[in-house]
């Protein structure tokens, strides 16, 4: 049928075309005899063949029938380009046809995603650090004159015991159960906080310190347990404040918080006491510490407790040993990460098990987004010493 239509339309435009070609030929003739002259020459059959191949009208804008028409006419072609823009005015815009699309496949059966796994929590990521306005300094020993010296490890001995370099040698005897939880986590000083930037201030209930454990010490202890039990290590964090409302007698509370949670989970081995330090210079002027190549993150330190108050704490070189080893290991990626390390008179309840361990984390200059990063690093070092160690002597 289309084709039938489309025969029908042609020759409809050839009889047209024809009959107008012959009126105008005649009407420019002037005689009978020029007129017989021009309808029998050849100008109709190579202008009907030019039709058919398209040249008349490749580049028209008006329809094929119409270029047609006006080139059949001599007086109609001259006014061509009137005709045009009347035809363009008057003919109203085409509607683009639709895209042909391809023919959609055939939708496969729904699939329905089996069930995954569960898995450990990623650790989380390095915190953004605003600048808080006050002095960095990144503090590191520039002679081994009065340490005792472990490879990169350096150990300040303020304590009365002796301590010798032989005393940093071989394993530690905490090691991992497979049970859980395994580590304790609790702050003596849990009102310790930091120096926050501009517009992130927190109620203070004395100079950096603060009852709001987003902002306090407790905060960083959190950051510590989540990166530790994405290692899967399990984590007990205690949240009490044991230096408020009286900051004396804080050990001996903090010591019964120990106690009580050793007692009901047995298998905790390690037990973290973490603080923040407070470091000024001869003048006063308060400092943050930052290591050199993680700028976003706070110093750390670990205080080992030992017996040179005269109390009883006999296994205070097993503690050290351990604090050796995960120090050894977090220099390695960071060798301004860690201050040497300081041993005590006091025991800081560290008797409790050969696994405890006190650490600060930054100091009160600092802000706590780089208190966080240092804490995460610690907890990464410390998963990856406890995981790898082999050389545990029999507890």
């Amino acid at each position: 049928m289309k084709g039938k239509r489309r025969l029908r339309a042609v020759l409809s435009a050839a009889l047209a075309v024809s009959t107008l070609w012959a009126v105008s030929a005649a009407a420019t003739a002037q005689s009978l005899d020029e007129a017989a002259r021009t309808l029998g020459g050849d100008a109709l059959p190579i202008l009907l063949l030019r039709f058919e191949r398209g040249e008349l009208f490749s580049e028209s804008a008006l329809s094929p029938g119409a270029s047609l028409v006006l080139r059949a006419a001599p007086l109609l072609l001259s006014r061509e380009a009137e005709v045009t823009r009347s035809w363009l005015a008057a003919e109203p815009p085409e509607t683009p046809p639709a895209p042909e699309e391809p023919d959609a496949p055939a939708m496969p059966a729904e699939e329905v995603p089996a069930s995954e796994p569960e898995s450990a929590p990623k650790p989380p990521s390095a915190i953004t650090v605003r600048d808080n306005g006050v002095p960095s300094t990144t503090l590191r020993p520039s002679d081994p004159s009065g340490y005792l010296v472990k490879g990169a490890v350096y150990v300040n001995n303020g304590s009365a015991s002796s301590l010798s370099a032989g005393d940093l040698d071989g394993g530690f005897s905490a090691a991992l159960t497979g049970d859980a939880p395994q580590v304790l986590i609790v702050h003596t000083h849990g009102c310790e906080a930091y120096t926050m930037p501009e517009g992130e201030e927190y109620e203070e209930s004395d100079e950096h310190r603060t009852l709001d454990e987003a902002y306090n010490v407790v905060r960083v202890g959190d950051e510590i347990a989540r990166t530790l039990e994405a290692a899967g290590i399990g984590v007990v964090h205690d949240r009490t404040l044991h230096d408020y409302p009286n900051y004396s007698g804080a050990y001996n509370r903090s010591l019964a918080t120990i106690e009580r949670y050793r007692e009901e989970y047995p298998s905790i081995t390690y037990v973290f006491d973490v603080h923040r330090d407070s470091i000024t210079d001869a003048d006063g002027n308060e400092y943050k510490v930052l290591c050199a190549e993680e700028p976003s993150a706070a110093q750390l330190e670990f205080v080992i407790g030992s017996d040179g108050g005269g109390l009883p704490h006999d296994r205070w070189r097993d503690n050290l040993r351990l604090a050796c080893a995960v120090q050894e290991t977090l220099l390695r990626g960071h060798p301004t990460l860690l201050r040497p390390i300081v041993v005590r008179n006091s025991r800081y309840n560290q008797q409790v098990c050969p696994g405890a361990l006190l650490l600060e984390v930054g100091s009160a200059g600092n802000s706590l987004a780089e208190a966080l990063n240092a804490a995460r690093l610690f907890a990464e070092g410390f998963a990856e010493t406890v995981k790898t160690n082999s050389n545990q002597p029999d507890g």
